[in-house]
């Protein structure tokens, strides 16, 4: 929630690690695929102090039974060695909402999954050549208002948090609608993307095309859209580096959570996700705010369910 300038909250910081998302190894040797490596690299990221993990699997187009087994693949050994960790997949390819979220009841029945994911609108998400004109790309990411009412009720339904992805103000006007009805699920935390300035898709030089500024400001005019609303959220830069132009210190001062990982990063380096987590963490060192926990963090957001037995 915002707070004034000049005072530092002292609640825990839920740092999130997006491990893999489309992002390529000929981009960033490290960046995990296979369940093997999304399980090391997830647990060695929760033990560097993140809370939550997101991940993608190495099949965007698979079935809705062949998508649940292949998070089953990874998330179950993830919670056999910390049953307590806080884990979200993103959606499936498909025409209806059947087919892009079918995969979420069966993780939380087999894996007993805690969070979702709603993301409230439509964007042309790319980045652009070297001149900055935008890629020619035939893609839109596409949620119709009936989709994202789709996904709320799914949430509600099985019991998830959503992760809400907020990619344009206008992806905010959408939540907040929902959210002065009562009609957000519990355990909603919503994720500021700010574009970047490296891009997306493989790290394009003319960075990204859509979303604000990656800079302090840009963060501050979501803190303005979102007024006086209460609900928890985070910061992230795709296309870019988060912990660059002082994006992730200004939301630390303003009482908000930060996202890192190789699915968001562009930076100049080759970092490992554990690297960004442990850079997050050395950040909530210096600002003055600790760690939250999994645990601590499913309080923090009040999510349904309980950590599996």
């Amino acid at each position: 929630m915002p707070r004034k300038r000049g005072s530092v909250p002292s609640e825990p910081v839920i740092v999130e690690v997006a491990l893999n998302g489309a992002t390529p190894k000929s981009r960033n040797p490290n960046v995990p695929r296979l369940p093997e490596e999304l399980v090391s690299d997830a647990l060695a990221c929760l033990d560097a102090g993140a809370a939550i993990v997101h991940t993608h699997i190495d099949e965007p187009r698979a079935s809705v039974e062949r998508a649940t087994q292949r998070y089953r693949e990874h998330f179950e050994p993830i919670l056999t060695e910390r049953t307590d960790a806080l884990l979200y997949p993103t959606v499936g390819s498909g025409a209806d909402a059947e087919e892009r979220l079918g995969h979420l009841p069966g993780l939380a029945k087999a894996c007993g999954l805690r969070m979702g994911l709603v993301d409230p609108g439509s964007v042309n998400v790319g980045g652009a050549d070297a001149e900055g004109v935008p890629l020619a790309l035939d893609f839109a990411y596409v949620n119709t208002p009936a989709f994202v009412r789709a996904a709320v009720d799914l949430c509600r339904e099985h019991r998830l948090g959503p992760s809400i992805g907020i990619f344009e103000p206008g992806f905010l006007r959408q939540a907040l609608g929902y959210a002065r009805a009562g009609r957000l699920p519990r355990g909603s935390f919503l994720k500021f993307f700010l574009g970047g300035d490296r891009g997306v898709f493989g790290g394009d030089a003319g960075g990204a095309t859509f979303g604000l500024p990656p800079t302090p400001a840009g963060l501050d005019a979501y803190l303005d859209l979102l007024g006086a609303a209460t609900l928890p959220w985070c910061v992230a830069v795709l296309g870019g580096d988060v912990f660059e132009n002082g994006v992730a210190r200004h939301a630390l001062e303003r009482g908000g959570h930060l996202r890192v990982g190789l699915e968001d990063y562009a930076g100049s380096e080759r970092p490992a996700n554990p690297d960004l987590v442990e850079r997050a963490a050395a950040l909530c060192r210096e600002v003055g705010r600790p760690l939250a926990t999994s645990r601590e963090t499913a309080a923090l957001l009040d999510l349904p369910g309980a950590a599996r037995a």
